[in-house]
């Protein structure tokens, strides 16, 4: 490893302790003269590991217990807690701190130290803030053995797991890198993990970003980081953007440690992983994070797992502000969006789609905070191909820079003219030029719509780890009602990382594109329309992520990805060899079920639980009952509310006096079914919302981009 290579090979001087408040290392690598500061509950081993680290390294270690604070109160420090209190305490320590220096030393901070802000803040600025994240019963353990009997802070009846959650929030506040310990963890792992963590904080080009269809990055290209990915959308080159490196893995260790966690934890834990602090320091992801999934989630779960019947569970993905999967990336999506915009130009996220994709933007987008006066959305969606609420959704909101427009004619129509729209240099640059606005893009293909949706499937395996169905380590499978491929990827990325799902399986509906070419291994959709179904969100011919799998699933060969991508549209067809479909195979399976077998399974489903499903998920159950071996247990996404689909609800339980007025067919559904409950959203949405007027144009690209530019204008370059 580079840095840590660099860092050993230094020469390093200390000052003597007796006679100074400043610790000095001279020495050049690429943390130049940062300390490496270990934060951590009492109990967390940071001293222990600060040795173990300082020796690796050959740097200087600085106890701030034993050689600050005792050394400045010619005391123990029990002793001062036990005269003075713990308030003034904490007090005393802060002004300690603030006249501490430290250069190039490896710091192992006291529990209490993140408590005072104003010391805190002098620290920070010298180094890496190292968070040892050790379970709470290991501490709690340690702390017996040492025969500590209080804690700074810690009130008569206080516990000390008390004072844990209450310290929490600080430690969260001050990382700059969390190192997540398993339980039980020996010294030597920690202080291994803390050598890594460490070394990436000092490389941002360790997580840069590659286009699918790269071949190679010439040396003199500057490197393209998570930010760039989230604003840029797609690559130069029409490919789309996928981490150089691949995703991290997480141990066995930090798995369970996240078995008891909640979703929002789960996920800034997770995402800190794969986003480097340069782009998103991670007390600010956490605080998105928290945003994000709170109180606009009817669930405090955000996606439960619950049971269906025999070996398969439901992970409801539709408690959402929209009712639809999409809501757990674009309430993040937006967030992290903002946070990465660059100075002075405006942005207009352009949107293509299939129904659920374009409220869930509009809604995530609509409650901007910072950045939204520079940001404005537009949503093409197919006027036919969308079912009344999921239009309703769309066009009723008026909210800031946000306009939904209809196209005639289908999904794939939509998609192919945004990204053709971002690959026209002619027009890219008269917008920035023009009128100093950019494109970007909240579609799939945007690396921070995806991402998140990792977090929904490792959380699914969790909670079956939780709830005692599966041991960590034994497998599972995940079937994904699957329109655009994204919702797929996501679970073989999860896959990556560690999660132990066995297959993916990808369900279509009768527009089974997806199906026949895992089945053959020849992509063809050469004179085939694409057809309406009850399932609208996966009536797609052209799945845009399904060049990410396949950039995977062929070890990233860049070179192969655009021959078979980037001639995709010209010849309509190609075909991957024997070896790569293999390989393919091992990791996704496919299937497809008709209309009446999905009406069919909604119907059965109901009659023998009680459970609605949506037409999407009942796709899901229908191909997961054909192919899944049942020897392990699977999951299926429910990835939208049945409210949003009544029409096909009451064919399928063959209801024949549907009442008219939209929110009494929610109302009857709700009567109907045992679970899910009515979704609060969709019911707000109708009764609130009227038909509202909303654009529609043709089939003609020349018209879409005067909707972008008449978007532009009536956004950002209004007259005031």
């Amino acid at each position: 490893m580079a840095l840590l290579n660099a860092l050993r090979a230094v020469r390093r001087y200390l000052s003597p302790l007796s006679t100074s408040k400043s610790w000095l290392s001279t020495k050049g690598s690429l943390l130049g003269d940062k300390n490496i500061l270990l934060m951590g509950a009492p109990g967390a081993g940071k001293t222990t590991v600060g040795r173990i680290v300082a020796r690796r390294l050959g740097l200087p270690i600085i106890d701030v217990d034993d050689d600050v604070l005792e050394a400045a109160w010619k005391m123990p420090v029990a002793a001062k807690l036990a005269a003075v209190g713990g308030e003034r305490f904490l007090e005393e320590e802060g002004q300690a701190l603030c006249g501490f220096s430290a250069s190039g030393c490896v710091v192992s901070l006291t529990g209490s130290n993140p408590l005072h802000a104003a010391a805190m803040r002098r620290l920070k600025d010298s180094g890496v803030v190292v968070y040892l994240d050790v379970d709470g019963e290991d501490i709690v353990r340690r702390l017996a053995g040492m025969k500590v009997n209080r804690i700074v802070g810690q009130e008569a009846g206080a516990s000390v797991r008390d004072i844990l959650r209450r310290r929490k929030p600080f430690y969260e506040k001050w990382l700059d890198v969390r190192v997540l310990c398993g339980r039980g963890a020996a010294a030597e792992e920690v202080a291994e993990k803390v050598l890594e963590a460490v070394e990436r904080h000092g490389d941002r080009a360790a997580d840069a970003f590659v286009s699918t269809r790269s071949a190679g990055e010439a040396p003199a290209r500057p490197k393209t980081h998570f930010s760039d990915a989230v604003v840029e959308g797609l690559a130069a080159d029409g490919g789309l953007y996928v981490p150089k490196r691949g995703f991290p893995s997480v141990d066995a260790g930090e798995w369970l440690r996240l078995v008891d966690m909640s979703y929002p934890e789960r996920a800034s834990v997770l995402l800190e992983k794969c986003i480097h602090p340069s782009d998103v320091p991670a007390s600010d992801l956490r605080a998105m994070v928290f945003e994000a999934y709170g109180s606009n989630f009817s669930s405090e779960a955000v996606a439960p797992v619950k049971h269906l019947e025999r070996n398969q569970y439901v992970q409801e993905l539709f408690h959402g502000p929209t009712a639809s999967f999409k809501d757990l990336a674009l309430q993040l999506m937006p967030r992290l969006f903002a946070h990465c915009l660059p100075p002075m130009c405006n942005f207009l996220v352009l949107v293509a789609t299939s129904g659920d994709t374009g409220s869930a933007a509009l809604h995530g987008f609509g409650g901007l905070g910072a950045g939204a006066d520079r940001t404005g959305v537009l949503v093409f969606f197919p006027e036919e191909g969308v079912s009344e609420t999921q239009k309703l959704q769309m066009t009723g909101r008026r909210e800031g820079n946000a306009r939904a427009v209809g196209v005639r004619s289908d999904f794939d129509f939509c998609q192919r003219s945004v990204k053709r729209m971002f690959g026209a240099s002619g027009l890219t640059g008269h917008l920035a030029a023009e009128h100093g606005t950019v494109l970007s893009t909240a579609n799939s293909i945007n690396w921070a719509r995806l991402l998140p949706q990792v977090v929904y499937h490792s959380s699914a395996y969790l909670d079956l780890c939780r709830d005692g169905v599966v041991a960590f380590g034994e497998p599972v499978d995940v079937c994904v009602p699957s329109g655009n491929f994204g919702n797929a990827v996501s679970a073989v990325y999860a896959k990556q990382m560690g999660v132990p799902i066995r297959r993916v399986i990808c369900a279509s509906n009768r527009n089974r594109v997806l199906a026949d070419f895992f089945a053959t291994g020849e992509y063809d959709v050469r004179g085939r329309p694409l057809t309406p179904s009850r399932s609208p969100a996966i009536d797609i011919l052209k799945p845009s992520n399904l060049e990410r799998f396949v950039h995977h699933a062929s070890g990233g060969d860049g070179r192969l990805v655009a021959e078979l991508f980037a001639g995709l549209d010209a010849r309509q067809h190609f075909r991957v060899a024997e070896p790569l479909l293999r390989r393919m195979r091992r990791e996704v399976l496919a299937g497809w079920c008709s209309e009446g077998d999905c009406l069919a399974a909604v119907r059965s489903v109901h009659a023998r639980t009680g459970y609605l499903m949506d037409p999407h998920t009942a796709v899901a159950k229908v191909v997961a009952d054909r192919l899944q071996d049942g020897s392990c247990p699977v999951v299926l996404c429910a990835t939208a509310h049945y409210g949003k689909f009544a029409p096909a609800a009451f064919e399928a339980l063959g209801i024949l006096d549907v009442p008219e007025d939209p929110v009494e067919q929610l109302r009857r559904l709700g009567s109907a079914a045992s679970a899910p409950a009515p979704h609060g959203g969709v019911m707000k949405c109708l009764e609130e919302g009227g038909r509202a007027g909303h654009a529609v144009c043709r089939a003609d690209y020349a018209l879409l981009v005067g909707e972008v530019e008449r978007m532009i204008q009536d956004s950002f370059l209004k007259v005031m």
